[in-house]
């Protein structure tokens, strides 16, 4: 008897874990989902905070430009050497530069500067906000009337999502000029017939895919380091764990979300 008591609650325990991490689980995405919400309650109502909202695209945007140009360059360069070696066992090397610029188009470019923005922009979302919640800064905001969500969340999660898919065509072009150095100055592709295949098989809605793309990319990336900002607990200890998560959280969603996008866009595009 004894030893069925035992077994039973060797076999409790596991269950009773689990069970508490699915309730966990699901209360935190139901909190995350009512925080979504308040970002559409208070996204179209006034003041319009314009001065936030081209700080927080500088900061976003154009403090990300070194880093990403030189990210898609060598990123372009790779693929060039790699598709060039690759093809050239089956006498197709001409076709290097549509290869190239349509990964780089529909692929590399939004994911990659996604996750990029997310270890960078995000992580620093999360660690301002968090900062500010855990020296009570957003509790004084509120008392003198300013809502924290609209004045600290809102201009963050707009500017990444504009600035995203911007990010992301200069990721594209300047890797189309690394391949296109590699293609055809080192691995002397003829030029002419470089151009004349990319102009064959590239087309507009290549673009447009990896534009939508960053677009939801941005719009994921800062509800999530937001949220975990606004969530923050335990003093500074918190704050790197909250960072942490933003981060984490933010490249995950980056490269899942891709998976049912393409899937998605594909179709439609």
């Amino acid at each position: 008897m004894l030893d069925r008591v035992e077994i039973r609650q060797q076999l409790k325990a596991p269950i009773e874990h689990l069970g508490r991490s699915i309730i966990v689980n699901v209360k935190n995405f139901g909190h995350f989902f009512l925080y979504i919400l308040n970002f559409f309650y208070w996204f179209p109502r006034r003041p319009y905070r314009f001065k936030l909202l081209f700080e927080q695209m500088y900061f976003i945007g154009n403090k990300s430009i070194f880093i990403v140009c030189l990210t898609g360059s060598f990123s372009g360069m790779v693929m060039a050497y790699q598709t060039y070696f690759g093809f050239k066992l089956i006498s197709v090397d001409s076709l290097v530069g549509p290869v190239v610029a349509i990964t780089l188009a529909k692929e590399l470019a939004p994911v990659l500067t996604g996750l990029i923005v997310a270890g960078r922009a995000g992580a620093a979302m999360a660690a301002q906000i968090g900062t500010m919640k855990v020296t009570e800064q957003i509790d004084a905001l509120e008392v003198m009337g300013i809502n924290s969500h609209q004045y600290l969340a809102v201009p963050r999660i707009i500017a990444t999502t504009l600035v995203l898919p911007m990010l992301s065509t200069v990721f594209s072009l300047v890797g189309n000029i690394g391949s296109w150095v590699i293609g055809t100055k080192a691995l002397m592709i003829d030029e002419t017939l470089y151009f004349a295949k990319l102009g064959d098989f590239m087309f507009m809605e290549d673009i447009y895919q990896g534009i939508i793309k960053a677009f939801f990319f941005g719009f994921m990336i800062s509800l999530i380091g937001t949220y975990y900002g606004f969530n923050v607990t335990q003093g500074a200890e918190g704050v790197g764990k909250g960072t942490n998560l933003a981060v984490v959280w933010g490249m995950v969603t980056v490269l899942v979300l891709d998976f049912f996008l393409t899937s998605f866009l594909i179709k439609i595009l």
